[in-house]
This record gives C-alpha cells, structure tokens and sequence, in this order.
C-alpha cells in the first residue's frame, strides 16, 4: 500500500529533521527486572490504551552514526542557526513538558545556552539564548463552522488546519511512526523486560525481512504501568553499539504547571513575528452526500512531486529538482558532510543515506547509497 510504503522513511527522519529542527534524545535502557510476561501483541494493545497526555520529563539523544562532529559556527554558518544535522551526532539532553494535545515546550540544553520550543493553543516561539533571538509564529484565526454542521463534530481542543502542534520529539512519536508502519516485512517480537528511567518496562522488537535495508532492528521500551513508549532504540547492521537512541532518564507523569507553556522573550531579545498563510477551509460533508468508503485508502502525499519506490524497509523517496528543501540543498554544516558521487553528492551514515543529484533531484532512504544511485537510474 502506497501509505504503509511511505511511512517507514519519515519515521526515521522524525528525529533527524522536524519542523522545529531541535532534537532531543535517548539513553539505553537499566537493568533486566522481573514483569509478567507478555506476548507482542499484548504489548502492542498496551500502547494503544495508553491515557498518558500530560507529562514532563528529561530526555537525552545518543547518535552514532558514523558523521564527523558537525561545526555550530565558522564560515558560511550564521550565529544561532540550527541545523537538524547537528543532532546526527553525540548526545544531547533536552526537558520536555506536554499537557494535552495544544500545549508543550521544549528546552534543549546546550553548552553555555538553551533553545526553546513553546507551543500554545495557536501560538508557539521558538528561542535561541545564544543570540538571544526568537521567532513568534501564529496561526490564523479559527475556520468558521457551518451553520447546519454539528458541533460536537469538532471537539473543542482539536488543533485547527493551521494550528501548530506539539508534535514533540519524544519516544512515544518517534515509536508510533515505526508503529504505523508495521506490515508483512516487520517481525514483531518480545523481548526482556528493562527499566526506563526508573520505571519497568516491557521491550518490543521489530526486525526488518529485508537484507537490503540498512536497519538490523528497533526496540521500543514500554511502560509496563501506563502503556506510554520510554524508550526507542534502533541498531544498524555490521554495528555493535546503537546507531541511535532515543529515551527518557527522568519522567513525570503529573499534568506540568500552565505557567511553563507562556513563553515572554528576555529583554533585548531581537524578535522575529511570522503568520502562518490561511488555508482554505475543508468543505464539512452533510448527511446527504456520499461518504467515502474508509476501507479505500487513498495515497499519501508527502509533499509536491514526491515519489516512493520499494516496499517497507527498502523504500526510497524521491524529490525532483526544485523540491528539495533548503536544508538538503543550501545548508552549510551539510556541505561540509557531503562525499562526491559520480552525477552528484551523498551523505551516507550507519542508518539512511541521501543523495543530492547534480541536477537537482534528491533520493534517501534507510538503504546504502548503491541502492539510491540505481533508482536515480532507473528514472
């Protein structure tokens, strides 16, 4: 199916480059402890019951990817400017506080300076302290409802079209992308039980059936209390440690203060105000006309011009010259991780490849570069 396919890539890239581009992170699970067993599926269920909407905790990010250091500053790299690759290597530590589905902040803690996320309702800044600079983002105003349509059809803290969403970087979004996606080519397994910041937790394994895939395997650590992901952990072939690990080391469960989701920018801050474009509003479908069948899925659209090719693990997108964002293209500290390939440039790491066509077009997926160079062929 044309949405399974395509899942699989962005679930990878979730921490590698999100709207917000500051990542967070992971650290290894404890020790070993006793819990009643419990099959996969029983585990899967459990994440899907989980309540868990509020919450606070500290996170931390182990990449070993097999990039070089990538610089913070030098030539051609503006003061504060964040690059999603910085976070392709080492480990980083970041707090996060969610309360629902309209309000979370994100503090990642730099050495000597902190960046924030804060998203509220339609409102959310992001800060660097660096250089002390913010950016104010708002969404438009909230589409008018049609008179005739019912408005326990729209649940009052339903997000808007346009509404930004704290679709935080956490364990829990990164492990329901790889979740969505599980289909024939995934073994799911059981694994031991471990501990997760202080908590037991329940391990499931996915194993990709591929051999053309540069992933071995995928853990997810489970709250054996509430059902809530602690943990992800996903492991390369040919690599003994963790290629990347994403995973609290301290968690909260209590509903965090209001007070920490409004953000005021320090004095002397330089403040950048943005308005997200308003979007057309959705038609609302009337009793009378004809609901699509659910059972049909429809293709996903990743963005304009994008393209999959393969299936599961072994999927590879494709952006023709022109789409591919600026932070493939243009980004300086990517320069500067780049290799020259016959037609083009790659990154190649331990887990996804991307290559950047002289021509403009781009291709990655979780596959050595060889398998990107024959699709890029073949079209």
């Amino acid at each position: 199916m044309a949405r399974t396919r395509q899942r699989w890539l962005p679930a990878l890239l979730i921490p590698f480059a999100l709207a917000i581009a500051v990542l967070l992170g992971s650290v290894q699970a404890g020790a070993t402890v006793s819990l009643p067993p419990k099959t996969a599926e029983e585990i899967l269920a459990m994440i899907a019951r989980t309540e868990v909407r509020a919450f606070s905790g500290t996170v931390e990010q182990t990449a070993e990817l097999g990039l070089p250091e990538v610089p913070t500053s030098g030539p051609g790299i503006a003061p504060g400017a964040v690059s999603a690759l910085e976070f392709l290597t080492g480990s980083h530590t970041a707090r996060v506080y969610v309360d629902g589905p309209l309000r979370a902040r994100l503090q990642v803690l730099d050495q000597m300076a902190e960046r924030d996320v804060v998203i509220n309702g339609a409102d959310a800044w992001f800060y660097n302290s660096r250089d002390n600079s913010a950016t104010h983002l708002t969404a438009p105003a909230k589409p008018t409802v049609p008179e005739k349509y019912e408005p326990r059809m729209l649940p009052p803290d339903m997000p808007t079209p346009d509404m930004p969403t704290p679709d935080m970087p956490t364990p829990e979004a990164m492990a329901s992308r790889f979740l969505a996606a599980v289909d024939a080519s995934t073994e799911v397994t059981a694994s031991e039980s471990s501990t997760v910041a202080g908590r037991s937790a329940y391990s499931l394994v996915l194993n990709p059936r591929s051999t053309e895939t540069l992933v071995d395997s995928v853990t997810i650590d489970v709250d054996s209390e509430t059902g809530l992901p602690l943990g992800v952990e996903v492991r390369a072939n040919g690599q003994a440690e963790p290629a990347y690990s994403l995973a609290y080391t301290q968690l909260d469960l209590s509903t965090p203060d209001a007070e920490l989701f409004n953000f005021t920018p320090p004095p002397g801050a330089t403040v950048t105000e943005k308005v997200l474009p308003v979007k057309p509003v959705p038609s609302m479908a009337m009793p009378s006309t004809p609901v699509p069948d659910p059972a049909v899925a429809e293709p996903e659209v990743r963005g304009p011009g994008a393209s999959v090719t393969g299936k599961g693990w072994d999927s590879v997108i494709s952006l023709p010259a022109g789409y591919a964002p600026a932070e493939l293209t243009s980004n300086p500290q990517l320069s500067q991780a780049l290799q020259p390939v016959g037609g083009g440039r790659a990154l190649t790491t331990s887990l996804l490849s991307v290559l950047i066509l002289d021509d403009g077009r781009v291709y990655a997926g979780m596959v050595p570069l060889e398998r990107l160079q024959s699709a890029a062929a073949a079209q």
